[in-house]
């Protein structure tokens, strides 16, 4: 469980959730609606909506604005035959990219999305294409700076995800990962919360398990911007990618 770094996880992708986080808003209430028009208002009885529920606690949706979601799911509105789709697709410079989907019309979706890995550089590819370099876990991102208390060093962490039973403990450009089998989510985060242990983010993940390295600023600059641009799509829920971005890279980034 050695921890392991990428230069790739460096500032851009750790502060993104708090740069856009209205628009994560919106995307976690839709998805707590859609959950609970399928399974129910129950947490109890619905994994899907307690997975959302789960996401939307970390980061801190209001519980006026997930009891509003829960009622107009479980309500007599229209909300569309909604379903939840995986797009694969590469980057700029060959990097592999996994897309959770949440849409109400595949083919409008995956033209939007095929447009913009067109315009950066990248293309949408078919199932399977990339998938086997990615495998499927959740994670819990450690706040590396909590409001309250120190943070928690590599040590410690390493104890947690053995209390906890967890598989792995992750180092990415100074913040730590967690991860566990996907069916054991509920669990460690139940365990997670007993410990105090402060989360920036909690989710069902594609996490490489092979990276493609990135020694070009421009093309890391498109691949952001790829991101970015995918992120920003309202069907688009998450963007998984295996790019390792060269120390000189990274700095240029960063400058």
């Amino acid at each position: 469980m050695a921890g392991h770094s990428h230069s790739s996880n460096i500032k851009f992708r750790k502060d993104r959730v708090d740069a856009k986080r209205a628009a994560a808003f919106a995307k976690l209430s839709r998805m707590i609606t859609v959950a609970a028009r399928q399974g129910g208002g129950s947490p109890d009885g619905n994994p899907r909506l307690r997975l959302a529920l789960e996401k939307a606690r970390v980061l801190s949706l209001s519980r006026d604005a997930i009891e509003r979601a829960i009622k107009k799911g479980t309500g007599e509105s229209d909300l569309g035959d909604y379903e939840e789709v995986v797009y694969e697709g590469y980057g700029p410079g060959g990097v592999a990219m996994m897309l959770d989907i949440l849409t109400d019309n595949r083919h409008r979706t995956a033209a939007d999305v095929r447009m913009l890995f067109d315009k950066y550089g990248g293309n949408l590819a078919t199932n399977g294409a990339v998938g086997w370099m990615f495998e499927r876990k959740g994670r819990f991102a450690v706040d590396p700076a909590p409001k309250q208390g120190e943070p928690l060093g590599e040590d410690r962490l390493l104890e947690i995800v053995i209390e906890v039973a967890a598989e792995d403990l992750r180092q990415e450009g100074g913040t730590f990962d967690i991860l566990c089998a996907p069916t054991a989510f509920a669990e460690v985060k139940q365990g997670l919360d007993r410990l105090g242990v402060p989360l920036r983010a909690a989710e069902l993940a594609h996490i490489p398990t092979q990276r493609t390295v990135v020694a070009d600023a421009a093309v890391a600059l498109r691949i952001i911007k790829l991101i970015d641009a995918l992120e920003e799509h309202d069907d688009v829920q998450s963007v998984f990618s295996n790019e390792d971005f060269s120390d000189e890279v990274a700095k240029a980034l960063e400058g």
